[in-house]
This record gives structure tokens, sequence and C-alpha cells, in this order.
């Protein structure tokens, strides 16, 4: 029986979500990696019970991206025997656990506690936030391998760190480090490594103390506001409004608040 490439532990309303396959550093290299990725993060996204995920690696990365034995043998994730087939196994493969996590309207935190290397790197992305251990490495390393970023990198790293920042990493391949991951605003909070896991589920608590139907519909709303015009965003501000207000999470929320007391949420 195949090991499912996601190891997955509930702590009250956060699941933590664990790449591992630490005897390769967490690559991915099959078909069946990115199916286990796509099932999970789907069935996540439609259990009422999660309010937060916390996704990191098994050993000393977090993912180290594709396998390139597997890259070299034509076999797995990457190409085949022809372009037309090695495109559709791209959208088979690493493509469908790009869009369902970005699909996921669970809040996300990456806690990378190593590598985060090409496709590693771009899972991290896809998260809302991020936090790094103080040994992590980063690299958007795909030109160092001759290929370009084929996962949906070239579209949320931009959106993290702009334009001209993500066209240098991208195009000098170059490897850096925690510190410098944080000073372009890639990563929030950089902590000791053997801290990283438990800061990190913290920040996940904290964000699932909140009205589980506000925490989705606001993670939907900012998504929507990264390419939506102005007032496309306020016709969708104004709708989702108008759901939660009719919430009884919100009027918990109220009540708790005149009665000075610490509100209790059911997500309904």
């Amino acid at each position: 029986m195949i090991t499912p490439f996601l190891h997955e532990e509930r702590r009250g309303r956060v699941a933590i979500l664990t790449m591992d396959r630490a005897e390769s550093m967490n690559a991915i290299g099959t078909l069946e990696d990115c199916d286990n990725i796509v099932d999970t993060f789907f069935r996540l996204a439609n259990d009422r019970s999660v309010s937060a995920i916390v996704l990191t690696g098994a050993g000393r990365a977090f993912c180290t991206g594709g396998n390139i034995k597997g890259i070299r043998d034509r076999k797995g994730i990457g190409p085949l025997d022809q372009p037309d087939s090695t495109a559709a196994n791209y959208r088979r493969g690493v493509q469908r656990a790009t869009r369902a996590m970005l699909d996921c309207e669970v809040p996300m935190i990456a806690a990378i506690n190593g590598h985060a290397i090409g496709l590693g790197l771009d899972l991290a992305c896809v998260c809302d936030l991020r936090l790094a251990a103080d040994t992590a490495k980063m690299a958007a390393s795909f030109i160092k391998v001759g290929i370009i970023p084929g996962d949906g990198g070239a579209w949320t790293l931009q959106k993290i760190i702009g334009y001209s920042k993500a066209a240098e990493l991208f195009l000098t391949g170059r490897t850096f480090d925690a510190a410098y991951a944080q000073s372009i605003g890639l990563v929030g909070d950089v902590v000791p490594a053997d801290q990283l896991l438990e800061k990190a589920i913290a920040l996940a608590e904290e964000i699932a103390a909140n009205s589980p139907r506000a925490l989705r519909l606001t993670k939907r709303l900012l998504r929507e506001a990264q390419h939506g015009r102005a007032g496309d965003v306020l016709e969708l501000s104004a709708a989702f409004q108008a759901i939660v207000h009719e919430t009884a999470d919100h009027k918990e929320a109220v009540n708790a608040i005149l009665e000075k007391r610490a509100p209790v949420f059911t997500g309904d």
C-alpha cells in the first residue's frame, strides 16, 4: 500500500498536513502524490469542522519540488514522450494540485521547516500566510534545471512580492535564506526551527477561534480582490456581508461584545 503524500493530524479546528516523503526531501514524484493533495484539500474545503490548515514537511525539508530522477527518466509528474503529452501531464498533476489549494476557502499557513525549492516554494506561495524556520532555504530555481515554473508559481509569487522581485528570483534561480525571504515580504515571521510548528499551530488556532463562515468568506473576498475591479469587489463585499449578517455566529459575536465575554462560535 502506498503511503499518502500528506499525513494529516487534527488539533481542534486546525488540520496539520505534513508532506511525508522525508527520504526524498518531500519531492513530489508521482501523479498519486498530486491526487492525494487534490483529494485532501477538496475534503478539508468541504469539512465545516476545519477552520485553518497548517502545511509543513517531514524531516529537514519543506518540499524540494519535483523528483529530478523522474524528470530525467520521463516518469511521474514531468515530461513524457511528446510535448502534448507533457502538457496534459502537468494539467493532470501539479496544476490540479495547485488549483485544489487555490480553491480551498480554509485559511492556510505554510510552516517552511527547511528547503522549499521550485514547486515546493510555489506550494508555500499558494498558502495565505508563511512562517519560516531560521534555517530554511528557498529558491524559485526552475531556470537552473532549464525549465519554467509550470505549476502556477509565475502567478502566485508575484502576487506576494511584486513583479520585479519575482522576476529577479525566477530569472536568477538563486537560493536565499529565511531572513531574506522576510525582508522581501515572502514570509511573515522567522522563528527558531524547533519552535516553528508550534508557532504556526498557535497562529492557526488564533485564526480558527473566529467565526467559521466569516473566515471562509473573508479569504474568498481577499482572493477575488487580488484581480477584481474595485466596483466588482464592492458588490461581492455587499453580497458576502448580507450572508454573514444572518448567521448565528454574527449574533453571538455582537452579544459577546456587549456582555463582555468570549464568544462561542458554532459555524451556524
